[in-house]
């Protein structure tokens, strides 16, 4: 009697992954951008060398070279091979909301740190908050233009799932566009926010007023970070929706950006607020 069974097709819901390199390169890479920007961070030299932007650039290139080979390979399994199944999906999305749970800790974390050392002061930081040196950034010059910017761009990324839930590419794909442009612009403030910092590394003044520099540039840095990967992130997104990759009814890969955009979003909010308004307001002038 003959086999009847396709055996190209797994005979159940589930997706099971091929042996993949990227989990381990990947790991690797952001070990490299870490090392290298304290690095240049602390003015370090490898053999007499200084290090410079070198370890940065190198860690750079190392992750976006990873985040381009496994996005290949996710859009790969969800496109051609069509291993995405409705249960996949499932788990795709509960996936995702846990990594955005361990990513808001993260902040938790920096929070407590911050709030630890302004409502408890010590004699390491002068018994005040900001510690007595320290120069705020105005929270109502360059960080809440860069509010403005980051509200505007959530509504633009609901825009985009909006026309997306229509059938409606190419005005999604104009709403990306936009989204990822807004991305681009908040990081060169930042940039250029930094390289008017008057505190810590900024300055080269390294002493007992850095638990301030510590936890400022921890918090918006690693902020920072999110912003740039959530703009990477949007702009695969982009040129997925001018291919025609997503659909009304599937489109997850677009609907995990825009939640992770969001997050990025809320945090700042926390952000402006707690570090730059009320580390301001409590400043000696």
């Amino acid at each position: 009697m003959a086999d009847n069974h396709n055996h190209d097709k797994p005979n159940h819901p589930y997706h099971l992954l091929n042996p993949s390199p990227w989990p381990l390169v990947g790991a690797l890479s952001a070990g490299t951008l870490a090392m290298g920007t304290v690095l240049y961070m602390h003015n370090e030299s490898i053999a007499g060398v200084p290090v410079g932007l070198k370890g940065v650039a190198l860690g750079l290139l190392m992750v976006l070279f990873t985040m381009f080979m496994w996005w290949r390979d996710v859009i790969k399994e969800a496109v051609v091979e069509k291993a995405h199944s409705p249960v996949t999906k499932i788990g795709l999305r509960y996936g995702m909301i846990f990594f955005i749970c361990s990513e808001v800790m993260f902040f938790v974390a920096f929070f407590w740190a911050y709030f630890g050392a302004a409502l408890y002061p010590t004699e390491l930081n002068g018994g005040v908050w900001p510690p007595n040196g320290i120069h705020p950034f105005d929270p109502f010059h360059v960080p809440f233009i860069m509010t403005l910017i980051l509200l505007l761009s959530g509504t633009t990324v609901t825009w985009a799932h909006h026309a997306i839930l229509e059938g409606k590419n190419k005005e999604a794909a104009r709403a990306l566009a936009i989204t990822v442009g807004l991305g681009l612009v908040f990081s060169c403030f930042q940039a250029y926010e930094y390289s008017h910092g008057h505190f810590g590394w900024m300055d080269g003044i390294i002493d007992n007023r850095d638990i301030y520099s510590s936890t400022f540039y921890m918090a918006t840095g690693f902020h920072g970070l999110h912003v740039i990967i959530g703009t990477i992130f949007l702009a695969v997104c982009y040129f997925r929706t001018v291919k025609g990759h997503f659909t009304p009814k599937s489109h997850f890969g677009f609907e995990a950006a825009a939640w992770y955009w969001h997050f990025v979003d809320v945090v700042w909010l926390f952000l402006f607020c707690a570090v730059y308004w009320w580390g301001y307001h409590g400043a000696p002038h």
